[in-house]
């Protein structure tokens, strides 16, 4: 008989067997938990977990380089780039951060105590200043600091300095055109970026700088002006001189071609240095000529008769009585500057004597709706699409918005607001036959010194006719030869062109300033065959502030100078050329 009585060794063996099993069991469940994980870290999260180490061991910031230069007409370099450096830090490799503070402030001209928290922080990459002066990293590198580093970066440089600021513009420190030729072309000039990669060790300290930049192969698209830089130092000298010279607020000046619409010349006094745009106020980077809008005063006299004799209601011989000084419309007496007292005129001696109530019978024979007609063909009320930011519309009110008083008060320049450019648009149109042209600074567009984009000539409208532009010429001549623009006549040529005197509003009441003046000038030269349209005006000028004694003169200089450089023959040098054929 078997005895079936377990022993004490069977017990233990048993026990044994099943510890084996749950052992095997549980290493078996721990090691597929294991080999999911791995598959789950390894496959299906790998380009995730990638990313994260990556970012842990690899820094990055984006440099910029390659902007395309803006030149001028003739191809020389008015914007431009420049090689510099940028210092960087890495807090984390810093020991004395107050010593360190201390030295960077000084070399780069910082203030230490914002520089000291920039130190403090736990981040691994910091800009402290970008696109330093070479003197600046020069005297860094000799100190050889710690956790601070250099990446070449390109920095914008305007060679010609104040020289036709105002359109250039100027950009920011990551490339962005912030103003003028720089803001309107940026996606033409912005260039390229490249990622700056820094490896770092597992405590965060740089151990490897990638530049990825290439200078060499970055070049982008180049912008072609149709500025001319002599002529905008001609423009920019005497509009300067003449600022200072009757402590002025400041002064506009725009040189033109009055067929095809390009700018020679645009000029803002005061100027500025776009190298340095920061230590200017921000006022002083506008561009009034484009932006500003400013009541016109008897230079916009001959939009008036430019109307008049073209709608058929007046002929420059036709007179009107001008009422010996004062006239009353509606209940608004109106009299004449420096108090002129003009009797019997014709349409041709109120332009050129300035007569107030001269322009304001010849706009009541036109009528409200003809004028406010010709106006907005004119251009006037409307954006001239010129390529420059910030284009101001003025303001010409609807007919319903007018008073009894409003026609009168326009034919002489006041309830409307205008821009320079648009008067300067407005006179071309009279110089060149009767089309008013749009205004333009882009000539072209090149890469490599190839142009691969040129712009033409664009016409917006017909304002008048041909036999209305001689005769509004031959008026303007009148102007300058013997009334009010005898200061603008340039030696060897004719010139034609209209004076303004306009009172400013004062905001505070909202009345007409008995200090504050805008002056004017606007013309062209030579006036049989323009080459160039010229507009000026000194704002706010103390002592005199006619228009005739401060604005003309400068036309004067302006013109008598671009026309030499151009190699325009005067009067007596085409007698002589015809003379020799």
């Amino acid at each position: 008989m078997r005895n079936n009585k377990k022993t004490p060794l069977s017990d233990h063996r048993s026990g044994l067997r099943k510890r084996l099993v749950l052992a095997s069991a549980c290493l078996l469940v721990f090691g597929g938990a294991l080999l999911a994980r791995l598959f789950f870290l390894q496959v299906l999260q790998h380009d995730n977990l990638y990313s994260q180490s990556e970012k842990q061991y690899l820094g990055s910031t984006k440099v910029y380089y390659g902007r395309g230069d803006i030149l001028d007409r003739n191809l020389n370099p008015l914007a431009t780039n420049i090689e510099v450096e940028s210092v960087y830090i890495n807090p984390n490799e810093i020991e004395d951060k107050r010593g360190t503070a201390r030295l960077l402030a000084s070399s780069l001209d910082l203030d230490p105590g914002k520089t000291l928290r920039k130190l403090s922080s736990s981040k691994q990459f910091i800009w402290i200043k970008r696109k330093c002066d070479l003197k600046e990293t020069e005297k860094l590198k000799r100190l050889g600091l710690p956790g601070v580093s250099f990446v070449s970066e390109q920095k914008r440089f305007y060679p010609k300095r104040e020289l036709a600021a105002h359109i250039l513009g100027f950009v920011g420190l990551d490339n962005q055109g912030l103003s003028g030729a720089e803001h309107y072309h940026h996606d033409i000039l912005k260039g390229a970026s490249s990622l700056i990669l820094m490896e770092k060790d597992a405590r965060g300290r740089q151990i490897h700088l990638e530049d990825g930049a290439d200078w060499r192969k970055a070049r982008s698209y180049d912008v072609v002006l149709t500025i001319d830089e002599v002529v905008q130092f001609i423009a920019e000298f005497h509009l300067k001189s003449q600022v200072r010279k009757y402590d002025a607020k400041g002064g506009m000046a725009v040189v033109m071609d009055p067929f095809t619409g390009e700018i020679y010349a645009m000029v803002n006094a005061p100027l500025y240095n776009p190298n340095n745009y920061s230590a200017y106020p921000s006022q002083r980077w506008k561009n009034p000529i484009v932006s500003g809008m400013f009541e016109p005063g008897s230079v916009f006299k001959p939009v008036l008769a430019s109307a008049a004799i073209d709608a058929g209601a007046a002929a420059p011989s036709d007179i009107f009585f001008c009422e010996n000084g004062s006239f009353k419309v509606g209940k608004v007496s109106i009299g004449e500057a420096a108090n002129h007292k003009f009797g019997w005129m014709t349409l041709t001696d109120i332009i050129s004597k300035s007569s107030n109530i001269g322009v304001i019978k010849v706009g009541q024979k036109l009528g409200e709706r003809p004028f406010h007609d010709y106006m907005k063909k004119f251009g006037f009320g409307g954006k001239l699409n010129v390529d420059l930011p910030g284009e101001a519309k003025g303001k010409l009110r609807d007919l319903s918005q007018w008073s009894n008083i409003s026609l009168a008060s326009v034919s002489f320049g006041q309830e409307i607001s205008v821009t320079p450019l648009q008067m300067a648009a407005a006179y071309s149109a009279i110089a060149n036959g009767g089309n008013l042209v749009r205004p333009r600074v882009t000539k072209a567009i090149a890469r490599d010194g190839k142009t691969v984009k040129t712009f033409k000539p664009e016409q917006i409208n017909r304002v008048m006719s041909e036999t209305t532009s001689r005769l509004m010429v031959d008026i303007l001549k009148n102007t300058v030869k013997n009334g009010t623009g005898r200061n603008a006549a340039v030696p060897g040529f004719d010139a034609a062109g209209k004076t303004g005197t306009a009172q400013k509003l004062d905001p505070n009441p909202l009345t007409y300033s008995k200090t504050g003046y805008l002056s004017s000038f606007i013309g062209f030269v030579p006036a049989d065959s323009p080459k160039l349209a010229i507009l000026v005006m000194i704002d706010e000028p103390q002592g005199i502030h006619y228009g005739g004694e401060v604005a003309a003169p400068v036309f004067r200089e302006i013109a008598r100078e671009t026309l030499r450089y151009l190699n325009v023959p005067s009067g007596e040098e085409r007698v002589l050329i015809l003379d020799r054929v």
